[in-house]
């Protein structure tokens, strides 16, 4: 595999899963959707796992002590959640996705154009969300672009329903989204040369205890307000150089 697979799967399932909507409309059953993605929510669990248990990693406890990296990722989760939750991050992303829709809904109904409804609209459902960032992020760290496979097994199911309700569409939303998580990615090839192997790691702890939340909030047993914790993400490798200094 090489650094931005992750999105050259995810822009192919989603075209996959356009032309089944377009052909199959909706005649998979909601229990087949809801099913798979309780699939992909226990494995989300398990990538989160895997990712936590890596990023606790010998060269992070070297950097700031054997006893701190918990305590670390812990203080950027904290941190981090606590900025987020103050300035209502993932309100603020839900209503900025509500707003589009409804515009564009308005703007459908009135005789504007429903390509572009299902464009933008599927645009939303498949950029809005902290998989889309931390599994960019990863991938562009040289981390493994995992997240990104699962997130497009989601967005190729979520292409087939909106492909059936908007149209070809849907298709159209796989430019936006390549130039969205290529730039994330790209951000994430230029932070791995300045972090240390340290930072990465703490970073990628940090997000495996992100990716639990995500995979908790897909099985329906709790919805955690995973948005609100992404500044823990830039918080973590922070921490690392500042405890680093004392150690």
């Amino acid at each position: 595999m090489f650094i931005g697979f992750g999105t050259v799967v995810n822009a192919a399932l989603v075209l996959v899963g356009s032309l089944m909507g377009l052909g199959l409309g909706s005649r998979i059953p909601e229990r087949t959707r809801e099913l798979t993605t309780e699939v992909l929510g226990l494995f989300t669990l398990v990538l989160g796992g895997q990712a936590v248990a890596a990023g606790f990693s010998e060269a992070l406890s070297s950097a700031v002590g054997s006893h701190a990296p918990m305590l670390l990722v812990l203080g950027a989760l904290l941190l981090g959640g606590a900025f987020g939750s103050g300035v209502q991050l993932e309100n603020r992303l839900d209503n900025l996705a509500e707003w589009a829709r409804r515009r564009f809904s308005k703007d459908s109904s009135s005789g504007g154009s429903r390509f572009a409804e299902g464009a933008v609209s599927a645009t939303l459902v498949f950029c809005v969300g902290p998989m889309s960032i931390l599994g960019s992020l990863n991938d562009g760290l040289g981390l493994g672009a995992d997240m990104l496979v699962v997130k497009s097994v989601m967005d190729g199911f979520a292409a087939i329903a909106f492909a059936a309700s908007f149209g070809i569409g849907v298709a159209a939303s796989i430019a936006p989204m390549v130039l969205y998580q290529g730039t994330l990615t790209l951000l994430g090839m230029l932070l791995g040369d300045f972090l240390s192997t340290a930072q990465v790691d703490a970073l990628g702890a940090t997000g495996g205890i992100m990716l639990l939340g995500l995979g908790l909030r897909l099985i329906g047993a709790k919805r955690i307000a995973v948005a609100n914790l992404l500044p823990a993400l830039f918080l973590a490798p922070l921490l690392v150089w500042l405890v680093g200094l004392f150690n």
